[in-house]
């Protein structure tokens, strides 16, 4: 497969969701679809094979952390990610802007989540028009990532799919600092455009691993009419596909109004991919708005600290380490099929998680890897067959 497509399949007749098809030359992504965040080039806990074997169709690598270990030319001498990592699937990595936000305003998910009392320590040194400044979290060197080294390094790691450099704006600035670095991130995208464009180190839009596409960013904050300036800058260039940054909000609701007005905007044309958000209930509210793509790290992170999602518990998820489960039985989910469930009790990983066994981290992983990936495929299947609430009461209790 050489070609990149984008294909809309079903429209559902009472929201806005869809079901469609990305083609990459490493194969095809079913969507609405989760992808898994393989960071440092790894899945937590978890290998491709098992990846693969869990019905995982795409996954995300980030580019500031690869940058710095083992950097992107150990990859591209490998043949680029896909070889480094022996994944053959279709790939996907972020530009480091919302690393870039990190650094420079604490903890990303806090912050997307509106918790403003975390403490973190900032590394970032400076944010200008060239790019941002930093010390490495490895050794305290200082390093700058700009636009053009996103994409070089981007093209480096040869992932299918890339993103602009942006600057993920958090929550608790001006309106006028939003714009302002609203304004920032679209120049930026110009010089990620034309560096894509060029044919440093490889031919132009082609990386270590061959074709790529690029995604824009739609940047704006909260504010509906910064989001409009940013949707029709977006728009008015050749991007692939496009996804919806910054802060979403506050809240809940502040979250939803921000994509349900941003992706109402966008169309057929484009794959719509929100960045960072993997809460079930957010998933399923959020493709109703047409929402084709999520990323986030919650069904690994979780997993090690215990956490095992489930569609029969009102909070959506068990913690395997309390004491309830230490006698206990039956499996995860009574009837998951994932290797975990069919061959695992609860008690017996709630042992693994007590003796500090890394086994325990591998299981609950595989569990909420398989649980993301069932669960996507019945929002699919709801979209297809018109029935989304009869699905969403399977999940959502």
């Amino acid at each position: 497969m050489n070609e990149f497509n984008w294909q809309i399949k079903n429209k559902a007749k009472n929201n806005n969701s869809r079901t469609g098809v990305i083609s990459t030359p490493h194969g095809q992504i079913e969507t609405p679809a989760f992808i898994f965040c393989a960071t440092k080039a790894t899945l937590k806990s978890i290998n491709t094979y098992q990846a693969k074997e869990n019905k995982t169709q795409i996954i995300l690598s980030n580019t500031y952390h690869l940058m710095l270990q083992p950097g992107e030319d150990i990859i591209a001498d490998h043949g680029g990610l896909h070889r480094f990592m022996n994944w053959k699937g279709p790939m996907l990595t972020d530009s480091g802007g919302f690393q870039i936000f990190s650094l420079g305003h604490g903890s990303v998910a806090n912050e997307i989540k509106g918790n403003k009392n975390f403490k973190n320590k900032k590394s970032l040194t400076k944010i200008n028009d060239e790019g941002a400044e930093f010390k490495s979290y490895l050794d305290g060197s200082s390093k700058l990532l700009t636009p053009e080294k996103s994409i070089q390094i981007q093209r480096k790691l040869g992932a299918d799919l890339i993103l602009v450099l942006d600057e993920c704006t958090p929550y608790n600035v001006s309106k006028a600092y939003t714009a302002k670095s609203m304004d920032r991130s679209h120049s930026w995208a110009i010089r990620s455009i034309n560096e894509f464009n060029s044919s440093n180190n490889y031919k132009p839009t082609y990386g270590s691993s061959g074709h790529q596409k690029l995604y824009g960013i739609i940047q704006g904050g909260v504010y509906e009419d910064l989001r409009d300036q940013s949707i029709e800058f977006n728009m008015s260039n050749d991007f692939f596909g496009i996804a919806i940054g910054g802060s979403l909000g506050s809240s809940k609701e502040e979250m939803y109004n921000v994509v349900k007005h941003t992706a109402s905007k966008l169309g057929s044309k484009y794959p719509i991919h929100l960045l960072g958000i993997g809460d079930p209930i957010d998933i399923w509210t959020l493709v109703q708005y047409g929402i084709d793509t999520f990323d986030c790290v919650m069904p690994t992170r979780i997993a090690r600290h215990g956490s095992a999602l489930t569609k029969f518990d009102q909070k959506g998820k068990i913690n395997i380490k309390n004491s309830v489960y230490k006698t206990d039985k039956n499996p995860l989910e009574r009837d998951c099929k994932c290797t975990t469930c069919i061959n695992y009790t609860k008690s017996y990983i709630h042992h693994l998680f007590k003796s500090n066994e890394i086994l325990g981290l591998q299981l609950l992983s595989i569990h909420n890897l398989n649980f993301m990936n069932l669960m996507m495929k019945d929002i699919r299947n709801a979209i297809k067959n018109d029935t989304f609430e009869i699905y969403k009461k399977k999940w959502i209790p």
